[in-house]
């Protein structure tokens, strides 16, 4: 009985320190070496949907900044496995073209999973601590998530002659990005009290063996952040509807646009 008591006793103890290991947040990445300079702009286009005009006037106005690359970096909670794991992560844009994403999941704050995913020339390939993951279904979810992703650049989404929006109603449109010579359709989602983007909807591969699958990505209300004249919300989700919550949550910390990411973004590290 009291060799008993002691394994569980110990085992209580390695529970709670792992339990304590995750409750304790990563420092951030240092701050990005490169700063946002004077951005050029372009006059808000006319035609747009109502609630796309409205949201766009509200975050810049009549002039919509011109935004070729952007790094984002911040804090996350990921559940790869089922279970809440503190990360911090660094997003590399070429806007409307490809991505580096660099994310370290951390125990007691020290990096115990990195995970590189490139999406570049249209190809992705996601690399993990349990193997790489690439083909013609990851380069349809990578796709997706570059445009969904643009909610931290989100006059791409005007400046880009491929992107087009089509009216639904007065609280929706029809967001159509390109994908190779094909384009993909989210649904987008507007705030009906405060005008903001709150939610993009697609049907989106998981894997190289699912079929496709509602994936949501939203922006929750939240603190923001200055980012080109614009203020931004800082805390996004992203959810595959049969999973019923978030596997993700991201708190965006620091923006950084239009500087050169030629070299950066086909690097694999922070």
């Amino acid at each position: 009985m009291k060799i008993f008591i002691v394994i569980v006793a110990g085992l209580v103890i390695l529970a709670g320190i792992g339990w304590l290991g995750l409750r304790i947040k990563p420092k951030p990445f240092a701050p990005y070496p490169g700063q946002t300079p004077e951005l050029q702009t372009m006059p808000l286009p006319g035609g747009l949907p109502a609630p796309v005009e409205r949201y766009y006037r509200q975050l810049y106005g009549d002039q919509i900044p011109v935004i070729t690359s952007a790094v984002v970096s911040g804090r996350a909670t990921i559940a790869p496995f089922g279970f809440d794991l503190p990360a911090r992560f660094r997003f590399t844009h070429e806007a409307g073209q490809g991505y580096r994403h660099y994310i370290e999941a951390t125990w007691f704050g020290i990096p115990v999973m990195k995970v590189n995913e490139w999406y570049l020339d249209g190809h992705g390939r996601l690399e993990l601590p349990i193997g790489t993951v690439e083909g013609p279904k990851t380069n349809q979810g990578a796709n997706l998530g570059l445009w969904a992703e643009s909610a931290n650049l989100p006059a791409i989404w005007l400046i880009d002659e491929r992107v087009r929006w089509q009216a639904v109603d007065d609280e929706t449109a029809l967001l159509f990005v390109p994908f190779g010579a094909e384009e993909q359709q989210f649904v987008a989602r507007f705030d009906p009290e405060n005008g903001r983007l709150r939610l993009l909807e697609a049907m989106r591969y998981r894997d190289e063996n699912s079929d496709k699958i509602l994936w949501l990505a939203a922006t929750q209300p939240s603190e923001t952040i200055e980012a080109a004249g614009a203020a931004l919300e800082t805390v996004g989700t992203a959810t595959w509807v049969d999973q019923g919550k978030p596997w993700a949550t991201f708190i965006t910390e620091e923006i950084v646009y239009n500087v050169d990411v030629t070299d950066y973004i086909r690097a694999s590290g922070p």
